[in-house]
């Protein structure tokens, strides 16, 4: 009788190297979409806050109803015209600051239906549980344009650059040129960014 021939055995011994292998290929050679979220500091929230009286022509209010449409001060209008109406807000300078300093960098029409002071000058925004994401996105886009538009006139007339350039050469000194900071500083303390979110409509 022919013996019989016994069928080679198959080594897997190296098989999960090869696995691992190629997961770490993938792991590595894979881009992978991340959602980018929106740069916002959330108050910590007091015990017993104090009551702040704010002067009702010191608030732009701005709702987005459940349509996508904006509200501005009870008048519909397009999102394009926003900007406008935001920067002849927070610009006007119709009054004074805290210190009962008046603003001399001001450049609006001092109408006394419009802000006081940049420093006081409240932008507060109002939206329905069924508007659109990208719409109350798109409204926070533009009303951060007028604040650097603002910004960037400012820091030109101070500094001959503009906010936007004084950002970029701080970043590349690495977050460490202290002269670049404090022009930072003081041309946003020139227009604060105070925009509110208000409770949302059901």
């Amino acid at each position: 009788m022919m013996s019989r021939k016994e069928s080679p055995e198959i080594n897997a011994g190296s098989m999960a190297d090869i696995a691992f292998l190629l997961l770490i290929f993938f792991l590595v050679t894979t881009t992978m979409n991340v959602d980018a979220g929106i740069s916002r500091k959330i108050p910590q929230k007091q015990e017993n806050p104090p009551n702040i009286d704010v002067n009702e022509r010191n608030i732009l209010e701005i709702n987005i109803n459940k349509n996508n449409e904006l509200f501005v001060d009870g008048s519909t209008i397009e999102l394009k015209e926003l900007k406008q109406i935001a920067i002849d807000f927070i610009d006007n300078g119709g009054g004074f600051d805290i210190y009962n300093k008046a603003c001399d960098w001001c450049e609006g029409k001092r109408e006394t239906t419009a802000s006081d002071h940049p420093t006081k000058a409240i932008i507060s925004i109002q939206s329905d549980r069924r508007t659109n994401y990208g719409t109350y996105i798109a409204t926070l886009d533009v009303l951060n344009a007028a604040y650097s538009d603002l910004r960037n006139s400012v820091a030109v007339a101070l500094y001959n650059r503009s906010y936007e350039r004084l950002l970029k050469d701080f970043k590349k000194s690495n977050n460490s040129n202290a002269s670049l900071q404090k022009k930072i500083e003081t041309v946003r303390a020139k227009y604060p960014l105070l925009v509110s979110d208000a409770e949302i409509n059901n």
